[in-house]
C-alpha cells in the first residue's frame, strides 16, 4: 500500500506545529484579546498560535506534494539535548541569571547537532547572550538578573 505522505519529516513537524499553535489559541480564549494598540493577555498567544498553525499547515501540505524522502532514524540524542537545554534555561534564568542560562541553552542546542564544533558554538553563545542582554534586559527592561542568586547577586 502506497503512502500519500511523501516527506514524513515535514508531515510530523507540521503536525507538531499545528498542535502547539491550536493549543495556544485554545488556551488564550479565556482571556481578553484587546487590540494591536492595547494588547490583552490573549493577544500574543493567539497571534503566535495562529502563525504556528499556519507554518504547520504549510509544512504538512508540503509533505504531501514535495519530493519523496525516506524517514531515517529518529535523533533521540538531539531531541533529548534540546529539551534538556530548554528545561535548564527555565531553571537557570531565575537562579543563575540570564547570561549562564542563554549560554547553556545555546551550547546544549548546538551539541545536539551532528556537526557540533566547540569554538563556533562558544562564539554563537556569546553573541546570543549579548543580544539577549541588550534586547530583553536593557532594551525592554525585563526584570531578569544577568547573574542570579547562585552567583551572589
Amino acid at each position: 500500500m502506497a503512502s500519500f505522505i511523501r516527506n514524513p519529516k515535514d508531515f510530523w513537524s507540521g503536525v507538531i506545529f499545528m498542535f502547539f499553535g491550536l493549543a495556544a489559541m485554545f488556551i488564550g480564549q479565556d482571556y481578553a484579546m484587546g487590540s494591536a494598540g492595547r494588547m490583552g493577555p490573549a493577544y500574543f498567544p493567539t497571534i503566535l498560535g495562529g502563525m504556528l498553525t499556519l507554518v504547520g499547515l504549510i509544512a504538512t501540505l508540503r509533505s504531501l506534494f514535495g519530493r519523496r524522502e525516506i524517514l531515517e532514524k529518529f535523533a533521540f540524542k538531539g531531541a533529548f539535548l534540546v529539551l534538556l537545554g530548554s528545561a535548564l534555561f527555565g531553571i537557570l534564568v531565575r537562579n543563575a541569571g540570564l547570561v549562564p542560562a542563554v549560554m547553556t541553552l545555546v551550547m546544549l542546542g548546538g551539541y545536539a547537532s551532528t556537526k557540533f564544533r566547540f569554538a563556533p558554538y562558544v562564539a554563537l553563545a556569546a553573541g546570543m547572550t549579548i543580544f539577549c542582554v541588550l534586547v530583553f534586559a536593557k532594551g525592554l527592561g525585563l526584570p531578569m538578573p544577568l547573574l542570579g542568586p547562585w552567583f551572589g547577586y
